[in-house]
């Protein structure tokens, strides 16, 4: 077994049941901002703009929603988790960095909430789905 393989196996025999609670949260979560987003495309693509490292990335005002929408989706239903976390790290780096470390933590903007996101993205990365998840559900139907 490879080295992915034996962490899934780890993290599906001890993983407690109440962390669903957290995923589902995280999905809620990154699935609500993607809907703000994309109605307030102009305060998204106003954010970009202000970032000295995003100059002609004019992609990313449609692209950002629309990963946190469906990657919050999979999340939420334990679908492809990691893959999900994966495609959500890179905006979540960005958020931090570029967009909300100007301001302070508990100013106006959403640094702590982004903190918050990319803990739980990082920690489901890790640890999985979970058993309660679709991928739980797909997996022991192929058994």
């Amino acid at each position: 077994m490879n080295y992915l393989q034996q962490i899934d196996v780890w993290s599906i025999k001890h993983h407690p049941k109440w962390l669903v609670v957290f995923r589902t949260f995280l999905g809620l979560s990154l699935m609500a901002k993607g809907i703000q987003f994309i109605k307030n495309s102009a305060d998204l693509e106003q954010l970009i703009n202000q970032t000295s490292v995003t100059q002609n990335l004019s992609w990313l005002n449609a692209f950002i929603p629309w990963v946190h929408l469906f990657g919050g989706s999979m999340i939420l239903a334990g679908l492809f988790t990691r893959l999900s976390v994966i495609a959500q790290l890179p905006i979540l780096l960005g958020a931090i960095f570029f967009v909300n470390s100007k301001h302070s933590i508990f100013g106006e903007s959403d640094l702590f909430f982004s903190i918050i996101v990319l803990l739980l993205l990082v920690f489901f990365l890790i640890e999985g789905s979970g058993p309660f998840s679709l991928d739980n559900g797909l997996r022991n139907n192929k058994k």
